[in-house]
């Protein structure tokens, strides 16, 4: 026999865990405070276990308190996204996370087209370089750079990318070797996988010392370069809005090495496989940037 789940209180304790105290948990859940420290210490006399620790001046999870609320958190998000799977009602929400410049320089401009192909489907966005760590109904997916650090989430390499130098096209006309890079001001993607040592390497050619802007954006380091302030080494799928409306040129196109390599991953629980709204967002993804339909690497 299943041993019972006491949702209600489980619930209470969340509301604590996560309010800081008594009294935040009932106004937000319409109880009095006796009545939550009611149901958390008979939580506490279930399970045998202390779960706040309190003082005068407050109360804090103990141990056991923090292992317990992770599994309620993301109990309860997995219930809030079963409940979204098999409703009809409404629009169909996925909350994504992606690395900045890829939201700001690839997906943003295809959200007009990601409407079309997908109607329904509400996309929440946020952008950072931290790794969301999927716990709750935070977010349903991750597109990150470089490869994911996070074991027990699927994860899909978003295919081959190709970095070579860009600049502004008046600047590009003495640009004719990568030695002739060596005399120019070359701008620094601080947090890029590839940069300028690695591409001097691969063309035979002993970089110069460091002597331009420095950025912490990919999507700085481009506009930066399309503003004439010198040669970017960017990737060509960050950079094609500049390249097409020709704000940003390939000086060394066939007569330089370029650099190849897998700068961006989506990743998602496993649980979340088969969440409607994420299924339609990969296979428009990967239609998107040219790619077959792959197996996920599950954990």
């Amino acid at each position: 026999m299943r041993p019972h789940l006491p949702l209600s209180a489980l619930r209470v304790f969340e509301a604590a865990a996560r309010g800081g105290s008594f009294r935040a948990a009932a106004a937000e859940l319409l109880l009095t405070p006796s009545a939550v420290s009611h149901a958390v210490r008979k939580l506490e006399g279930d399970l045998a276990a202390t779960l706040f620790a309190r003082d005068g001046r407050g109360m804090a999870l103990t141990p056991e308190g923090e292992v317990l609320l992770r599994h309620v958190e993301r109990g309860f998000g997995e219930l809030r996204y079963g409940m979204t799977a098999v409703s009809v009602r409404g629009v169909r929400l996925l909350r994504l996370h992606c690395a900045p410049s890829f939201a700001a320089q690839w997906l943003t401009p295809r959200l007009g087209r990601l409407r079309l192909a997908c109607p329904g489907i509400e996309l929440r966005l946020a952008a950072s370089t931290d790794y969301t760590r999927f716990v709750g109904d935070e977010f349903d997916a991750d597109i990150v750079y470089g490869l994911p650090r996070r074991d027990g989430v699927v994860t899909v390499p978003l295919g081959e990318e190709v970095v070579t130098p860009l600049c502004a096209p008046d600047l590009a006309r003495g640009i004719t070797s990568a030695q002739a890079l060596r005399g120019l001001t070359l701008i620094e993607s601080d947090n890029k996988k590839v940069r300028w040592d690695m591409w001097f390497a691969a063309n035979g050619v002993a970089p110069p010392p460091p002597n331009g802007s420095r950025f912490d954006r990919s999507f700085l380091a481009i506009a930066a370069a399309a503003d004439g302030l010198g040669v970017a080494l960017e990737s060509l799928r960050l950079a094609e809005r500049e390249l097409a409306s020709g704000r940003l040129v390939q000086p060394l196109i066939g007569r330089a090495k370029d650099v190849r390599y897998v700068g961006h991953w989506l990743v998602f629980p496993p649980a979340r496989e088969n969440f409607p709204p994420l299924r339609q967002f990969v296979g428009w993804l990967m239609s998107e940037l040219g790619l077959a339909p792959v197996v996920p690497a599950r954990p």
